[in-house]
């Protein structure tokens, strides 16, 4: 898990297949430390918010609820509608949210919701954590340039000793 510092707050990155996560938790302790819970159950309960995650969930997951979906959707923003991370996996099927608990706990959203979760908060933190994401995967991408170049540098010294032990050193030598 990677962590990045983001106006003295640390928000944790985590790997899930091949997509980063990033911890709503960790975001919404830049506006409520003790209870940031609240924080992402109110942002969820809003009209916009259910439709941007259902937006998503149609575009990148092929078993998302579609009918479930039109329900929430249909809810949202009222008095009485209340959602949160678990409940709106549960109802859906979506794969956007994850909610984890225990050590490393926490909700964790899909790098694009994460980032829209973060300019709800504040829109200065939400500028301050993309120029640190991209920061943090502009340093992975040179971390892994150079490990390839390393990588094919062993690869050829072997080719190379082969070829030298056959072409140029003599038999009686060898």
């Amino acid at each position: 898990m990677a962590k990045l510092s983001v106006l003295n707050q640390e928000v944790t990155i985590a790997s899930v297949g091949q997509e980063d996560y990033i911890s709503l938790t960790d975001i919404a302790k830049h506006r409520n430390a003790d209870d940031p819970r609240f924080i992402i159950q109110n942002w969820m309960r809003t009209r916009f918010t259910v439709e941007f995650l259902g937006i998503w969930e149609c575009l990148n997951n092929p078993g998302f609820n579609r009918v479930e979906f039109e329900a929430v959707k249909n809810e949202a923003g009222s008095n009485a509608f209340v959602m949160t991370p678990t409940k709106w996996a549960n109802l859906t099927g979506a794969i956007g949210i994850l909610s984890k608990a225990g050590r490393y706990g926490g909700t964790y959203a899909h790098k694009d919701i994460a980032f829209e979760f973060a300019s709800w908060v504040s829109v200065e933190f939400k500028l301050y954590l993309i120029k640190e994401f991209q920061r943090l995967k502009e340093g992975e991408r040179k971390t892994l340039g150079w490990d390839i170049r390393r990588n094919l540098a062993k690869i050829n010294y072997r080719i190379h000793t082969d070829a030298i032990q056959q072409h140029l050193i003599p038999p009686a030598l060898g």
